[in-house]
């Protein structure tokens, strides 16, 4: 009965309802007319494809269908199995669930649940921190710089696993921006490309990442050269410990973006 139904009763009173049972002693045109005009009501379910879906909905999926509400063509009311009380899901109630592309639990989401709901992709938004007003971080531009990164993770991976516009919102100055690569986003490539820090470089730049020396044949196990002569000019990359804003502003000089100023 939990939080959808209380979603449900606040709806009504939008409506001009004391609750639900009073608008489903209603008629049925009664209902009709009292929801035509009605304020909208709004749940929102964060990451909707991590909770229990037959918890957060029950038996009760079918409601939501925009046909079946109380007052539509094809109104459903239905009884709760634990209160026993009759229920109908009022058509201005309406439930906002968001999810990341990039989880992997997107996979395993209820396809009833999928046949319900209208997908919208929102990807990343560059103009979102311009239109906020910190993108200009002294030589630097945040938006330049998600956008950089982005572009370079669509050639590596996909669209799916592009770096968020909400990294950069709350930045307000060079050590801002310095505890977002070292807290959020750097962690977020490690994951992405499984530790290979080689893929890392090429979307952060050598700023980040130091390329150690070749590996020399002589450090691996005697009596095997011409095995390893296969590893001898291999590259080993591995992240640059930035913890200052000098080191910082040194390794963002080569991600490869444009320095802007805050004239242009």
């Amino acid at each position: 009965d939990g939080i959808f139904k209380t979603a449900c009763e606040k709806a009504v009173r939008l409506a001009g309802y004391n609750n639900l049972s009073e608008c489903l002693a209603d008629s049925f045109s009664g209902r009709r007319d009292a929801f035509t005009s009605s304020e909208p009501f709004y749940i929102l379910i964060d990451e909707i494809n991590r909770g229990n879906v037959s918890s957060i909905f029950g038996e009760l999926i079918s409601l939501i269908e925009e046909d079946k509400r109380l007052g539509k063509k094809n109104e459903l009311i239905a009884q709760l199995p634990y209160s026993k009380q009759d229920f109908g899901v009022p058509p201005n109630l309406h439930i906002i669930g968001t999810m990341n592309t990039a989880d992997r639990s997107v996979e395993a989401l209820d396809a009833a649940l999928r046949r319900r709901f209208h997908f919208t992709e929102m990807p990343p938004a560059a103009e979102i921190i311009r239109e906020n007003g910190n993108a200009q971080i002294e030589d630097y531009n945040t938006a330049d710089i998600l956008d950089t990164i982005n572009n370079r993770i669509k050639i590596l991976l996909d669209r799916d696993h592009l770096i968020g516009h909400s990294y950069f919102l709350r930045v307000k100055d060079l050590e801002g921006l310095r505890r977002a690569f070292v807290d959020r986003i750097i962690p977020l490539l490690q994951e992405y490309f499984y530790g290979d820090y080689s893929k890392i470089a090429l979307v952060l730049g050598k700023g980040f990442c130091d390329v150690n020396e070749s590996l020399s044949k002589h450090g691996f196990a005697p009596g095997l050269d011409d095995f390893s002569d296969s590893y001898e000019d291999r590259q080993i990359f591995t992240l640059k410990k930035i913890d200052t804003t000098d080191a910082f502003t040194a390794a963002l000089n080569q991600l490869g973006i444009q320095k802007s100023t805050e004239d242009e």
